[in-house]
């Protein structure tokens, strides 16, 4: 928010929004919540009063009511964090809090990592019959469907990670017909990411395995190109159906920032979306357990 210009309509925009929210998020507390005695009869209305508000986050009762009114004065990350706690925000609450106040928001709270892990497994099985995979920051696959695996050739007997199979694994390479295009397009990608982290060991560990296990990523690095994430084409030719064509689409989870899907979507090309679901099926599982080699 520092950084940005705010027009006066804006602002009071803004202001008037921050009153609100701080008023229905006072409400919504109980006194036995909070801790304190809930007052019987002498209540008007449920909820916490402003000054009990006050008390509880260690501030002022004139500055919060201030806060709650909507006026221009000065907060700080900290007394924001107090009125949080007090009025038990959640975390994306706590963000929105920030931003009507007029502060950048706090970095992102830790998710709940198992019912996310659940969600984004429901997620990538129900793009069947087509290929889907999840990434962490380092590009490590953390979840792939059985179409990536069928497709892809992600298996567990590789690094799993996927920058670094893109250059090493042998059956992957063997099926790319986009190798070589796509390979300065990845490489492009990493060194983004890598940018966006300059002191973050794990990419400069990943750097150093790449650097060292493959010359040609390491001559692609050098040459300094720089591209963001996002579609890729990929062209392959798979043992048992042959040419696939597919774009692959990189999307951020605003819920896990640490996380990044991969959803393969078939291209109006070489009949490949009904080769996918054809692989997908029975028959198509039966014969993927003979493989041709590759």
């Amino acid at each position: 928010m520092a950084d940005v210009v705010e027009t006066a309509a804006g602002k009071a925009h803004r202001l008037r929004e921050l009153r609100e929210f701080l008023m229905s998020r006072r409400a919504r507390v109980s006194p036995a919540e909070a801790g304190l005695p809930d007052g019987g009869a002498r209540r008007r209305t449920p909820g916490l009063r402003r000054e009990e508000v006050a008390v509880l986050a260690g501030v002022g009762a004139s500055w919060y009511q201030w806060l709650e009114q909507g006026r221009d004065i000065s907060v700080s990350p900290q007394v924001l964090d107090s009125v949080a706690r007090v009025l038990k925000l959640s975390g994306a609450e706590r963000r929105h809090l920030y931003l009507l106040a007029g502060l950048n928001p706090p970095p992102e709270a830790e998710p709940d990592r198992r019912d996310m892990y659940e969600g984004l497994r429901r997620l990538i099985d129900t793009w069947m019959p087509y290929p889907a995979h999840i990434m962490d920051p380092y590009y490590n696959c953390v979840l792939y469907n059985d179409a990536a695996a069928a497709v892809l050739g992600m298996r567990p007997d590789i690094t799993q990670n996927c920058v670094v199979d893109f250059f090493t694994d042998p059956l992957y390479r063997s099926r790319s017909k986009s190798w070589e295009r796509n390979a300065r397009t990845v490489v492009a990608q990493f060194r983004a990411a890598s940018a966006a982290r300059p002191d973050d060991e794990g990419f400069q560990a990943l750097l150093a395995e790449l650097t060292e296990t493959s010359p040609e990523f390491a001559a692609m690095w050098a040459e300094r190109d720089i591209e963001d994430a996002g579609q890729i084409r990929k062209e392959l030719e798979h043992p048992l159906v042959g040419l696939l064509v597919v774009e692959s689409t990189a999307m951020r989870v605003p819920a896990r920032p640490d996380l990044t899907v991969v959803l393969h979507t078939p291209l109006d090309e070489a009949n490949t979306a009904a080769k996918l679901e054809w692989l997908a099926s029975p028959e198509g599982r039966r014969g993927a357990m003979y493989p041709v080699a590759g």
